[in-house]
């Protein structure tokens, strides 16, 4: 395994990602943080570079990089990750998100009309409105002035303005849940069992809307089950990542 190192990469004119990549060899993977940012998805990230190649992408907006205004939605930047996936010629992919960057994955998975998309895994993610199941968000980060994280290593003020110009007021997409049944690649959905911003629930209604996937509780987590949890992640997401898993769907 290589050490992690921070790369800038050029996905189009004008837009430049900071990404942390990780590990030479094996199925790339693109991990998708959340509101929190890149480093609350680095212990993923660098539990997969053994055995794969790891991307890390910080959304633009977050940890002072600047957000294009063409970038106004989730599905805008779905497409930053589409073309950065056709920029590196990465097939075969894994991509993990969660949180908020688990509404990018499925929309990512959603929108890729090539083929490069082989996995889907979410924790703790938004994405669709569900009927009766509501978003819960924690308390409100410090004042706009603050550029440090917010307590309980939510998400800084910066970073919350830039999730909800993507998200919008309703920070979920209406048109989603019917479009969930065309995703034909295998899905992993990981859920903290206490999560109360998101909860069970709402994350066993998100994956019976995919035609092939697996829903999986972590027994004392709450939303960032790979902050609180992190070797019962590991467990389940090794499982299913590994080839023999592959194999068996064929």
């Amino acid at each position: 395994m290589t050490a992690p190192e921070q790369r800038t990469v050029p996905v189009r004119p004008g837009l430049d990602l900071d990404v942390r990549a990780a590990g030479t060899s094996g199925n790339p993977v693109l991990v998708l943080h959340g509101g929190p940012g890149p480093s609350s998805i680095a212990p993923l990230a660098d539990h997969l570079a053994s055995d794969h190649r790891v991307l890390a992408p910080t959304h633009p907006g977050w940890d002072a990089t600047p957000r294009p205004d063409d970038l106004d939605s989730v599905p805008a930047l779905a497409a930053v990750y589409l073309d950065l996936l056709g920029h590196l010629g990465l097939d075969d992919v894994t991509v993990i998100g969660t949180s908020f960057g688990g509404w990018v994955a499925t929309q990512t998975v959603l929108d890729d009309r090539e083929g490069r998309i082989s996995k889907l895994v979410l924790m703790d993610a938004i994405g669709p409105a569900l009927p009766g199941r509501q978003i819960t968000l924690p308390a409100g980060p410090p004042a706009p002035t603050a550029a440090g994280p917010a307590p309980q290593g939510g998400p800084s003020a910066p970073s919350t303005a830039a999730m909800r110009a993507y998200a919008g007021p309703a920070m979920a997409d209406a048109g989603m849940l019917p479009r969930l049944s065309t995703v034909t690649c295998p899905v992993l959905v990981l859920w903290g069992a206490d999560d109360a911003v998101v909860t069970p629930d709402f994350g066993r209604a998100y994956a019976a809307a995919f035609p092939d996937a697996r829903f999986a509780l972590i027994p004392g987590a709450g939303h960032l089950p790979i902050r609180e949890k992190p070797e019962t992640v590991f467990t389940h997401l090794d499982s299913f990542l590994a080839p023999r898993a592959r194999a068996a769907r064929h």
